[in-house]
This record gives C-alpha cells, structure tokens and sequence, in this order.
C-alpha cells in the first residue's frame, strides 16, 4: 500500500502509544495524511473528514503495514 510523505514509522508508533496510554483513538489517511480520531486499531478504508476518500486505517493497523 503507497502511503502519504508524512506517515512516518515514528508518527505511528507514536499514535499507537497514545492509543494505550490514553483515551485516543488516533487513525491516518494514507491519501493526504491528515491524522483522524475515533478510529478502531485495526480500521481499514475508512471515509476521511479531510479530503473524504476512503483510505483512513487505525494507526495499528498502520503499523503492521509499515515496510521492514
């Protein structure tokens, strides 16, 4: 999956840290970026509040897909 410049492997960990840590619920659209909240974990495809295509996943979600 191509990703948004802006999603950075530490960007993501630091929202699946926020998510155990706190009541954040962080999400990102791998489209343009935008970080979103109310998003589960393993969110896929969701609609983006920004630029409204469906490419917003859970930052653990994310995560798993981050190439190693």
């Amino acid at each position: 999956m191509k990703m948004h410049e802006s999603l950075t492997a530490e960007r993501i960990c630091d929202a699946v840290e926020r998510r155990m840590t706190s009541l954040d619920d962080p999400g990102f659209c791998v489209v343009c970026g935008e970080e979103q909240g109310g998003c589960e974990p393993d969110m896929h495809r969701g609609a983006c509040e920004h630029c409204g295509e469906r490419a917003v996943y859970g930052a653990d979600e994310l995560l798993l897909r981050l190439p190693l």
